[in-house]
């Protein structure tokens, strides 16, 4: 795939995913509002406990797909049916592990039965996941674009009704997330059978050892990530009880939910890399502009979000207002995660993937000793702390391993992308100086324009770039 198609399809997925998440994100605040803190600690338990379980579905397996049906294509149906055949096995298994371990980890009756009744989301999202996975593969992400945002509008607008008519509770909640997800199960199954034919959803019971031990990294990787996505979650609700879940809950969603950008263009980059693994040059300035692409996200999303956590917390009733403090040093989080995206995919692209998988290992047993100790210590503010802590380390042992595999320098990284941080940190001062003399939306768009008119001064963003967006956009 050409640097251009890798942009435009980066252009149709983070688009789609700009638009789900701002319905996601204003309905969760519509939520978390209409729950409370201890109802939103106890909704966000049990999602966080079935994402986690959710790993056993895939074992990995998609991340082999997407990769090898990028580099054969002629090859995606037999990928596929293997893969769905594997998982007839690894979805029951992981039913059954969703009916004990709530209990085992003490979770309250309440939290188990919503972890029961989001099964159905669970199963739904990794068949979609694996379908999405062909179409990554097949680099035609357009369809995927649709069916995330489609899925979001669907589950939202059925959750309001619930709320406005006052029959929301709890478990209605957890199955209108439920609908959504069906859709894009229906959504990416149709589309994958459109181009593969209807036989390539038949699933094919081979146990491929190749295949396993291919996805082995891959689904330990996955298996860490979700360790240290939740563990601060678990630990939180031991020590402080599922209101400060809530609390600490919605600071996690105000950070995490910008982390769909890199997501987004992950999805365009890991088969443009896999492409491109021969290549070192070739890998070099995809890795570059990667690298450039997050940063000029990540920097107005970070400073602007932590020079005003207090204004932004204030939108939540006073059930959250201790949220100020964590927000304000959580969204820092960003930083190393976003920067981390491109060489995750370097390493997996060109099959090292056995290093990301110690390296993420690692981190999660930095994470989950620094939550241990910092939790008791520090109260919400500990579980911030461990996770800057542990994805910093991520970052920098990532780069390590990944610089020489395309000749890379740090000070490449800098020049390219140090302009944008620079501007993001001018930018939040002047918003500090202006938010108490000027309303709230007005101090966005005066820190928006500063950033703007920052990164041109500081020629990290050119008008050649604009120019490049506009051909992009013309080719689509």
């Amino acid at each position: 795939m050409t640097t251009s198609k890798l942009a435009k399809n980066t252009l149709f997925l983070t688009a789609a995913s700009i638009g789900q998440k701002c319905i996601a994100f204003a309905y969760f605040a519509i939520l978390a509002n209409y729950l409370g803190s201890s109802g939103n600690g106890a909704y966000f338990l049990a999602l966080g406990m079935v994402t986690t379980i959710g790993v056993l579905d895939d074992i990995g397996l998609t991340s082999v797909l997407t990769r090898e049906v990028a580099r054969t294509p002629s090859e995606a149906t037999r990928w596929l049916r293997s893969i769905l055949g594997f998982k007839l096995f690894t979805i029951p298994c992981s039913i059954t592990i969703a009916f004990i371990l709530p209990a085992v980890v003490g979770y309250t009756e309440q939290v188990q039965m919503l972890v029961l009744l989001a099964l159905g989301i669970m199963i739904a999202d990794t068949l979609s996941l694996t379908f999405y996975s062909v179409l990554r593969g097949l680099q035609n992400l357009a369809y995927e674009s649709l069916g995330i945002f489609s899925g979001q509008l669907l589950s939202t607008v059925l959750g309001l009704v619930l709320i406005i008519t006052h029959t929301a509770t709890l478990p209605t909640l957890v199955l209108a997330l439920t609908l959504g997800s069906t859709f894009n199960l229906f959504f990416s199954a149709y589309q994958v059978a459109r181009r593969l034919g209807c036989r390539s959803l038949l699933p094919k019971v081979s146990f491929d050892t190749v295949l396993l031990r291919m996805a082995f990294p891959f689904f330990l990787a996955a298996v860490f990530v979700k360790i240290y996505s939740y563990f601060d979650s678990f630990v939180l609700n031991a020590i402080l009880g599922q209101a400060a879940v809530g609390v600490y809950g919605v600071a996690y969603k105000l950070t995490y939910a910008f982390q769909f950008l890199p997501l987004a263009f992950i999805g365009a980059l890991y088969p443009t890399m896999s492409a491109a693994a021969d290549n070192p040059a070739q890998l070099k300035k995809i890795f570059l502009d990667a690298e450039w692409y997050v940063s000029l996200l990540a920097a107005p999303i970070v400073f602007g979000i932590w020079s005003l956590a207090p204004e932004i917390i204030s939108y939540f009733n006073h059930d959250y207002a201790s949220a100020a403090i964590p927000l304000s040093i959580l969204i820092f989080v960003l930083l190393p995660i976003f920067l981390d995206f491109p060489i995750g995919s370097l390493l997996n692209a060109t099959r090292r993937q056995h290093i990301k998988t110690a390296i993420m290992g690692s981190v999660m047993v930095i994470n989950v000793v620094a939550n241990l100790i910092l939790i008791p210590i520090l109260g919400i503010a500990g579980a911030c702390v461990a996770a800057i802590i542990s994805f910093v380390v991520m970052f920098s042992v990532g780069w390590y391993f990944a610089a020489p595999i395309a000749s890379l320098k740090f000070i490449e990284l800098i020049k390219s992308v140090g302009g944008f941080y620079l501007s993001g940190l001018f930018m939040a001062l002047v918003v500090f100086v202006i938010k108490s003399h000027v309303p709230f939306v007005a101090s966005m768009i005066i820190g928006g324009l500063v950033y703007v008119i920052c990164i041109f001064a500081s020629r990290a963003f050119t008008v050649e770039h604009l120019h490049s967006f506009r051909q992009i956009l013309r080719r689509r």
